[in-house]
């Protein structure tokens, strides 16, 4: 594991442990509405606060890009951080969250760490080193096609912009046989289609912070991950598709043939 890693996975750790421990006093948090649908509490600000000032300790002259805190610094080396993704979930003692932590270096995913703090399970990527829960190494599902997977999903609850779109793919998808799970978290989606628990996985208007650390995770585990046209815009657009190969093609194969030309993607 490399050194970059290394303080990827402290900082994830410590920020699981935080929430765990803040978990059990719920009702002592101060929350506060962003926006539709959409919460922070204490625990956030809390839990990235910790990430950074362990990346910082370290790595000082590295930007970051934060949920909470925003954009920080000006480097070619990038820490893309969500301190708890599944907010409203952790908010209601609903056991599905995460931390994620990605560093980016000149625009190119190179570690991510996901680490589900209720479980304990540590899920780690490095780029063109493999992807690994723990001390497994992690592939993607052998399912082939869409009839029987299980795909993950996310509603687009913070903004009814996508409302139209997705539900039109959510259909399409339904009716292809397979098991549709929304649960609340992507990036712990995301996670679960590397280790093979998820065939496969979509969602509409996504942030950075969603999603970096899963993509590399799925592409190091032989799986991948495109925008809804099939192209690599997913980082901009935040409309993502994954899963193991053939279960990708025919996701994205049945979302374009029911999207609109308007939507970027």
């Amino acid at each position: 594991m490399s050194g970059l890693t290394t303080i990827a996975v402290r900082a994830a750790r410590s920020a699981g442990d935080f929430l765990l421990r803040t978990g059990e006093r719920l009702h002592e948090l101060r929350i506060e509405q962003k926006g539709p649908n959409d919460f922070v509490s204490d625990a956030d600000r809390e839990a990235e606060r910790r990430i950074v000032e362990i990346i910082h300790r370290s790595y000082p002259d590295h930007a970051i890009l934060g949920e909470e805190g925003g954009a920080q610094g000006d480097s070619t080396a990038r820490w893309i951080i969500d301190p708890l993704d599944g907010t409203t979930n952790y908010l209601h003692a609903f056991p599905w969250f995460a931390v994620s932590i990605a560093l980016e270096i000149q625009g190119r995913l190179e570690v991510g760490v996901i680490y589900d703090p209720t479980r304990n399970e540590l899920f780690v990527a490095e780029r063109g080193q493999g992807a690994r829960l723990d001390d497994r190494r992690l592939r993607v599902s052998q399912h082939g096609k869409l009839a029987g997977a299980m795909i993950g999903t996310g509603f687009p609850f913070k903004s009814v912009d996508h409302l139209d779109a997705y539900t039109e793919t959510f259909k399409a998808v339904s009716r292809e046989g397979c098991a549709v799970r929304r649960a609340g978290s992507a990036a712990l989606d995301l996670a679960y289609v590397a280790a093979g628990r998820f065939d496969g996985f979509w969602e509409l208007g996504l942030e950075k912070w969603d999603i970096a650390a899963g993509v590399l995770l799925i592409q190091e585990a032989g799986g991948a991950v495109t925008d809804i046209r099939g192209g690599d815009r997913f980082m901009a657009s935040g409309n993502v598709v994954g899963g193991n190969l053939r279960v990708h093609q025919a996701l994205l194969d049945t979302i374009k043939s029911h999207l609109g030309d308007d939507l970027r993607a």
